[in-house]
């Protein structure tokens, strides 16, 4: 057996109350949403994108297409057949099954009916999205690393681990290494690209920089996870996961090359 670190056993229950049981999944969507809609108002300060108030009311609709997007996208994409079979269960979010894609496709309808609604300018209000969704992603990737979901693939490196139910082989902690790419390294990218006037005259590029910066991150992590077991390798050994960050990839590459060639915009002092 090969050597293999500890695996640092943690409730995956953080608070239990009688029948009432709050779990770090849960707490982490709530950090996620709740430090991005303080990240939001931090930015539109600087931006000036909206009123305070449209903020404050845009995190509803964010929450709603976060957590339908992210259901909906993990019935579609991932077991089709089986919630095809038990439709009931669509509704069990309790019991596990989000999809980031999914999430990202419901927050992106948001985005789209919301800026609508309040006559604001699409792109603008996508480039503040777009620099707090790392927050979200690395609550998320921690959560599920509590969890000991989502682990990676068998591996001898000296960081590997023994992830309760995936047997005694060590594995990559992969959840780790996409909260530190996906979310830490990500955020750090937007947070000093947003703050650059020539970046926040051209609408787009930083939505633009995160499809592209999570569609990367996100195929090369899937080197080091291990597919889900219901799915499994697609043909030519890719993933679901990689397979679904292509079109971000080609979204973002569009939105950048948009963002570059249409005339800057003139800020607001």
């Amino acid at each position: 057996m090969l050597a293999a670190l500890p695996f640092p056993v943690i409730d995956p229950v953080a608070v239990e109350i009688g029948p009432l049981a709050i779990r770090w999944y849960a707490l982490a969507y709530i950090a996620g949403i709740l430090l991005g809609w303080w990240y939001i108002h931090r930015l539109n300060r600087r931006h000036a994108v909206m009123a305070r108030t449209d903020v404050d009311d845009f995190v509803v609709w964010a929450t709603l297409g976060i957590i339908l997007g992210g259901r909906l996208g993990y019935v579609l994409f991932y077991q089709p057949g089986y919630f095809l079979a038990n439709p009931a269960e669509i509704l069990f979010v309790w019991q596990g099954g989000m999809s980031f894609h999914g999430g990202l496709l419901g927050i992106g309808a948001a985005v789209v009916v919301f800026a609508r609604r309040r006559r604001i300018k699409l792109l603008s209000l996508a480039d503040l999205v777009a620099c707090a969704a790392p927050i979200g992603l690395f609550f998320g990737r921690i959560a599920n690393f509590i969890n000991a979901e989502l682990y990676g693939r068998v591996s001898g490196v000296p960081w590997a681990m023994v992830f309760p139910n995936a047997g005694p082989e060590p594995r990559h902690p992969s959840q780790l290494y996409e909260a530190a790419l996906e979310g830490l390294l990500l955020f750090v990218v937007l947070l000093i690209l947003a703050r650059l006037p020539a970046v926040r005259a051209r609408p787009g590029l930083l939505t633009g920089v995160f499809l592209v910066g999570y569609g990367a991150a996100r195929s090369f992590v899937e080197l080091f996870r291990e597919p889900d077991a219901f799915l499994g390798y697609l043909p030519g050994g890719v993933t679901m996961g990689q397979v679904l960050s292509i079109p971000m990839i080609l979204v973002g590459v569009a939105l950048l090359v948009g963002a570059s060639t249409r005339r800057a915009e003139r800020l607001k002092r």
